[in-house]
C-alpha cells in the first residue's frame, strides 16, 4: 500500500517570508566545513546515514533550507523561530545547570535495563531488507505497545524518504494513546539540522526532540542549537563518532549523546569510557546500532552487550526491518529483544515466529 501523506498548508504574510528569508539565508551562507575526525569501522546500512554525510550532501540539505523558506514557513514556525532569536541564554558559566529534560528521563533506566529509540524510515533500498515501509499510523503504535522509549522519525526526504508530515503523522497517532498504557511516546526529529529554523520546525509538527551531528556543525554550532532547542522546549540529541566528539559534546552543554557510525559494543564504549561530566550533570549515553548485511540478529546481542557497557539507550533503525516481505513480522519482535533482561555469556538471539491474527514474535527468545 502506498501512503502519500498530503501536504500542509502554509500561509504567510510577505514581509514575515521576506524577513525570515534574509536572517536564514545569512546564516546558512555562513557555515564552514568542519574537519573530519578518524572513526573506526563503519557499516555501509547505519542506522541513519546522516552521521556519513559530506560536504556536498550538507550543502544540499542548506538548499533545502533556504527552498523551504522561500516557500514560506508557516506562521506557527516563524512564532517559534521569532521565540528562538527572543530567548536570552544563560551564560556558559552559569552554575546551576538545567535539570534533566522529560525525554532524558524516559531514556535513562536503571542500571541493568536499556531504553530503546526507534527509528521510522520509509526508505531502506541498499540494505538488502525491506525497500517500503507502513505509513507511520500503522508502525507507531507497535514501537509503543512493544515497548520502545521513544520514536524518532528520519525527517530528510533524501536519506530515509521521510518528510516532516511524517514526523506530525507520527505525533498524532502517539497523542491518540493519551490516557492509555502504555501512554504517548516522545518522537524526535531525526534531521540533519544546519539552521534553527529547522528546530522551529521540529516543534510545530510537535517533536520533543532534535537531533545534531557534531562533525557536521562543529562545537560553536552544537553549542547554539542546544540553546535554540532548549528556548522553545526541546530537548538535543548530539551524534558523536569520536572520544573527541563526545567530550567536545558534552563541553557544549549536551546531555544526551548518541554515538553514531561507530559498529561494535567495544568501539562504542571507547568513544564514552573516558567522558569528563561537570559536577551537577548527568548525561545519557545512546548507542546507534547498525544493521548488519544478513538475516541473523547480531544486532540484538550487541544491544545486550551495550546495556552491560553501562549504555543507557540504543538507538535501532535499519535492524527492526529485517523480517523482510513477511507480513506477519514486525519491528515490535526485535524492540522486545534488545529489552530483554538477557546474558550475552549464557543466552543468544533467536527468531520465533507465530503465523495469523494475534501471532506473537520474540527474537530475544531465551536459550539457557
Amino acid at each position: 500500500m502506498k501512503y502519500n501523506p498530503s501536504p500542509r498548508r502554509r500561509s504567510i504574510a510577505a514581509t514575515s517570508i521576506t524577513l525570515a528569508l534574509l536572517a536564514t539565508t545569512t546564516r546558512i551562507a555562513g557555515f564552514t566545513t568542519c574537519p573530519k575526525h578518524p572513526t573506526t569501522t563503519r557499516n555501509q546500512h547505519a542506522s541513519t546515514s546522516l552521521q556519513a554525510i559530506g560536504v556536498f550532501v550538507r550543502k544540499a540539505k542548506e538548499a533545502e533550507v533556504r527552498k523551504y523558506c522561500e516557500e514560506g514557513p508557516s506562521e506557527s514556525v516563524l512564532a517559534l523561530l521569532q521565540q528562538i532569536k527572543d530567548a536570552k541564554h544563560p551564560d556558559d558559566d552559569a552554575t546551576t545547570p538545567p535539570p534533566p529534560g522529560e525525554l532524558q528521563s524516559l531514556l535513562t533506566k536503571r542500571k541493568g535495563t536499556i531504553s530503546i529509540i526507534a527509528e521510522y524510515k520509509r526508505n531502506l533500498e541498499g540494505s538488502g531488507f525491506l525497500t517500503e515501509i507502513l505509513p507511520p499510523a500503522i508502525l507507531s503504535p507497535v514501537f509503543r505497545e512493544f515497548g520502545a522509549s521513544a520514536v524518532a522519525v528520519l525527517a530528510d526526504e533524501r536519506m530515509g524518504g521521510c518528510t516532516y508530515d511524517d514526523l506530525t503523522d507520527m505525533v498524532k497517532e502517539q497523542s491518540e494513546a493519551r490516557g492509555e498504557v502504555p501512554g504517548p511516546l516522545p518522537v524526535i526529529s531525526s534531521d540533519l539540522i544546519v539552521d534553527e529554523i529547522q528546530i522551529a520546525r521540529a516543534a510545530d509538527a510537535g517533536a520533543k526532540g532534535v537531533t545534531v551531528t557534531y562533525g557536521v556543525v562543529g562545537s560553536e554550532k552544537v553549542r547554539q542549537f542546544i540553546r535554540d532547542a532548549r528556548a522553545i522546549g526541546l530537548e538535543t540529541i548530539v551524534n558523536v563518532g569520536s572520544a573527541e566528539e563526545a567530550q567536545g559534546a558534552v563541553d557544549a552543554g549536551a546531555s544526551l549523546i548518541s554515538v553514531t557510525g561507530v559498529d561494535g559494543a567495544e568501539n562504542k564504549y571507547r568513544v564514552i569510557e573516558s567522558l569528563s561530566i561537570p559536577e551537577g550533570r548527568s548525561v545519557c549515553t545512546i548507542a546507534n546500532i547498525l544493521a548488519k548485511d544478513n538475516k541473523a540478529l547480531e544486532e540484538v546481542e550487541e544491544a545486550w552487550m551495550c546495556r552491560d557497557k553501562g549504555f543507557n539507550c540504543v538507538w535501532v533503525s535499519d535492524a527492526l526491518y529485517k523480517s523482510g516481505n513477511d507480513p506477519v513480522e514486525h519491528p515490535g519482535a526485535i524492540i522486545s529483544s534488545m529489552k530483554a533482561k538477557s546474558s550475552v555469556k549464557f543466552a543468544s538471539p533467536k527468531a520465533r515466529s507465530g503465523k495469523g491474527e494475534g501471532a506473537r514474535e520474540y527474537l530475544g527468545d531465551i536459550l539457557m
